[in-house]
């Protein structure tokens, strides 16, 4: 078999172990989905009439619309958290020194990794999606082409914070720590337009919501789906996906490749 071959069936080998880790514990993926359908019922049940008046006096399946493209990112912040507690426990109980004494490639055991957080976070999509639909959430106006868009944004942007996660798994010491350095990835969509618009904060604030990477993905959805105008959004998003992509890969093989065998 060729290199390439033998990549690809390790790193398939990689994934199946992973998804059959988390179906058999599937408690850490269920807490971390839990936060962000938590949300989407507080904001439009608790607060949704009071919210909808900083977007212009809208009704709350308004604010349903709007607030929705937000959640998704907030899925992907709050899902990919798993990956880098999966990774961590691996490397602090040893599981990877193991493997690297066996006749595998290398780099199938942090590819498995990804690919398999990836997967795990479009389900969570499909299943956040579905409770947006539950309680009101239409995008009656949006092509297939658009929808194809939508959801190949999504995937950049779970497989950029993968990567992320990945790398702050394998920088903690251990599982707990990798789970709090991954928190900022919950709380980045709080300070976004992802509940009220750029334009209603604070102006020494505004730069800061505006150009994080969750604003533009979350104004790109919202255009994709509901018409509004995306504007610089589009490009501005993507970018951040390819760039935290790049950054987490390389700092993620650069710590890999650095851990003693023995770790």
């Amino acid at each position: 078999m060729s290199s390439l071959s033998l990549a690809v069936r390790d790193a398939n080998t990689m994934l199946r172990r992973n998804l059959l880790h988390a179906r058999r514990y599937p408690s850490l993926t269920l807490n971390l989905l839990l936060t962000p359908i938590m949300m989407l019922l507080l904001f439009v049940y608790i607060f949704g009439d009071v919210m909808s008046a900083g977007i212009g006096g809208a009704d709350r399946s308004d604010y349903i619309a709007y607030i929705v493209p937000g959640i998704l990112l907030m899925t992907i912040g709050s899902t990919v958290i798993g990956a880098a507690v999966s990774v961590s426990t691996d490397m602090t109980e040893g599981i990877i020194a193991r493997f690297r004494t066996m006749a595998i490639h290398r780099g199938s055991v942090i590819i498995g990794h990804v690919v398999g957080s990836v997967l795990q976070v479009l389900a969570s999509l499909v299943l956040v999606g579905a409770v947006a639909v539950a309680i009101g959430f239409r995008s009656t106006d949006a092509t297939a082409l658009e929808w194809l868009a939508a959801f190949g944004l999504l995937a950049l942007f779970a497989l950029a914070f993968t990567w992320i996660a990945v790398g702050m798994g394998l920088a903690s010491p251990n599982a707990e720590a990798a789970g709090n350095m991954a928190m900022p990835l919950i709380l980045l969509p709080l300070i976004s337009s992802a509940f009220i618009p750029v334009e209603t904060m604070p102006g020494w604030f505004r730069p800061i919501a505006e150009y994080q990477p969750f604003t533009p993905a979350i104004e790109t959805l919202r255009g994709l789906l509901l018409g509004s105008e995306i504007g610089h959004n589009g490009w501005l998003a993507v970018a951040w996906c390819l760039a935290l992509t790049a950054l987490g890969y390389l700092w993620s093989k650069s710590l890999f490749d650095r851990e003693p065998a023995a770790h």
